[in-house]
């Protein structure tokens, strides 16, 4: 049996005298003495001293975005700093429960006095998976203490370009006002005294074009990701689609980065859903203008050398090519260049001047359109030349 190290005191006198100087005797001993001698002096001291290792701690606050979002460059070279499409099977986490997205998303959410189960199901499982930064999330919680845009958040959609852009409802009431305005303004024009007599019409060919605009500012919209994965027997096309972007301009955020190929792809995902938009929207407005024209031809024979009927169906694919290829393209590159891209970066500070310039920028883009879709539109042969519009 080995003996006691003769280093170690015997006497309680001693042995308090020990405790109280081991530190300093360590120093003074470890220095230019064999290992086994340093081991053996080592193991000689008490154990609370020999177990007492400084752990690691926690920090008490997360490094956190404070400006504008992420700031991680997407594939483009492009700062992101706003909104975007965050990846489906991509987590952006930087490592542990309190790293990278997810923890700065947690950290965010424990600042607000939320919990994860209080976010809709879609949104805390992009939080989980750490495709949505903590900016994303208190965004949310500062748009969820109002009304009207927390009934809207219940819906994905509203909730996606919401979160994205805290513009988009004021960006959308632009575009469907001056949409209004200007289809009003157009009907007046090409009825001039008859306007009055022709306001059941009228007003079907402005809800149309409402419809129309409403479609033109949501499906281009940028928008941050929160759809749940595919499944694994999701066809090539399918899969391909789905992790396109929304816009094809957009930024990514959350780590995510687009291909060119699947920014085209948006383009083509977003031309089909327009071409169903103007097509179908089209339909039922020449289809209801061609039914009341009737009604009142029914009622005053006169007006059938003066007003003819509209071609419904050619008009209503014209319109729909028209929007699926001039719209889809014009309102591409105004939502995802000229405004995210140019004006929020330098103006996202002043949301006034920020506004005022998105609602310029958006009047002169419908105006463009109306030029040239009357262009378009003679071209195809579905008005006549001589008519105004």
């Amino acid at each position: 049996m080995a003996s006691p190290s003769p280093m170690l005191p015997s006497s309680p006198s001693a042995r308090h005298h020990h405790q109280s100087s081991s530190p300093h005797l360590g120093q003074l001993h470890l220095h230019g003495q064999h290992p086994r001698s340093r081991l053996a002096l080592l193991r000689s001291l008490p154990l609370r001293l020999r177990l007492a290792i400084p752990r690691p701690r926690l920090p008490l606050a997360l490094p956190s975005s404070t400006g504008g979002g992420n700031n991680n460059d997407d594939d483009d070279g492009n700062n992101n700093s706003g909104g975007g499409g965050g990846g489906d099977d991509e987590t952006g986490d930087g490592g542990g429960e309190w790293g990278g997205n997810r923890g700065e998303a947690l950290f965010v959410l424990a600042q607000a006095g939320r919990k994860l189960s209080s976010l809709p199901a879609d949104l805390a499982a992009a939080v989980e998976g750490g495709r949505v930064t903590g900016d994303i999330v208190r965004r949310f919680a500062e748009m969820d203490a109002s009304p009207l845009l927390r009934w809207l958040l219940r819906f994905r959609g509203f909730r996606e370009r919401l979160l994205a852009d805290d513009l988009f409802l004021a960006k959308l009431a632009m575009e469907m006002g001056v949409g209004m305005i200007a289809k009003t303004a157009a009907e007046y024009e090409k009825r001039r005294e008859n306007f009055v007599k022709e306001i059941d019409i009228v007003i079907a060919d402005v809800v149309m074009a409402i419809v129309a605009d409403f479609m033109l500012v949501y499906l281009p919209a940028p928008t941050v990701s929160l759809q749940p994965p595919l499944a694994r027997n999701a066809g090539l096309i399918t899969s391909f689609f789905h992790n396109c972007p929304d816009n094809a301009f957009q930024i990514a955020l959350a780590g995510r980065s687009f291909s060119i190929l699947q920014r085209l792809g948006a383009i083509v995902k977003n031309g089909a859903k327009l071409f169903a938009v103007g097509t179908g929207a089209s339909l039922v407005g020449t289809g209801v203008t061609n039914a009341l024209i009737k009604a009142r031809k029914a009622v005053d024979k006169d007006l059938d050398d003066e007003i003819d009927d509209i071609p419904v169906v050619s008009t209503s694919i014209a319109y729909g090519i028209y929007m699926a290829v001039s719209s889809n393209l014009r309102y591409q590159i105004l939502s995802g260049v000229i405004e995210q891209r140019m004006l929020e970066p330098v103006l996202h500070k002043q949301k006034l001047l920020l506004s005022a310039l998105c609602f310029a920028v958006r009047t002169g883009n419908t105006f463009l359109g109306s030029l040239l879709w009357v262009d378009y539109a003679r071209m195809v042969g579905v008005q006549k030349a001589e008519e105004e519009i």
